[in-house]
């Protein structure tokens, strides 16, 4: 049970890669991470907070142009392997760091999957921009979410 948050918070990057780092920079800077370790000091800086932020920003709105590239690409899935490692060991109990990106990443590399073949079904029915409008919200909910329960 408190390795939930890591496994959850690898299920949201294989939908966002960068959603993760936008969540946890938020936390970190209120103060409301449920642990105090190296990631979550890193993303409580100013700077690296701003850069998490705008790399959410980034992937958010370049998911509805009509190039993006889909999100089982060998980079795509290299950067949802590093988001969800660095956020699951944020998140993960003390001396557990290595366990919470483990779980973190495979549950990332699952959900890429998945939630790919979930958003081509809803693509085909209502189209790119509002099902990744409708997918982005669910997504930072559930990153607000998970940082912060």
């Amino acid at each position: 049970m408190t390795m939930l948050r890591s496994i959850l918070i690898g299920l949201v990057a294989g939908q966002r890669a960068m959603t993760p780092l936008a969540a946890l920079a938020g936390a970190a800077r209120r103060g409301t991470l449920p642990h105090d370790n190296a990631p979550a000091r890193l993303m409580a800086t100013p700077l690296v907070a701003a850069g998490g932020v705008a790399l959410a920003a980034a992937e958010m709105a370049g998911d509805k142009m009509k190039t993006a590239p889909d999100r089982t690409v060998v980079l795509g899935l290299l950067a949802r392997t590093i988001t969800s490692g660095f956020a699951g060991a944020a998140l993960a109990p003390p001396r557990r760091q290595a366990a919470g990106a483990a779980l973190a990443v495979g549950a990332a590399v699952a959900a890429s999957f998945a939630g790919l073949a979930a958003r081509r079904w809803a693509m085909d029915r209502w189209g790119q921009t509002a099902t990744g409008f409708v997918e982005d919200a669910l997504v930072l909910g559930a990153a607000e979410r998970i940082v912060t329960a």
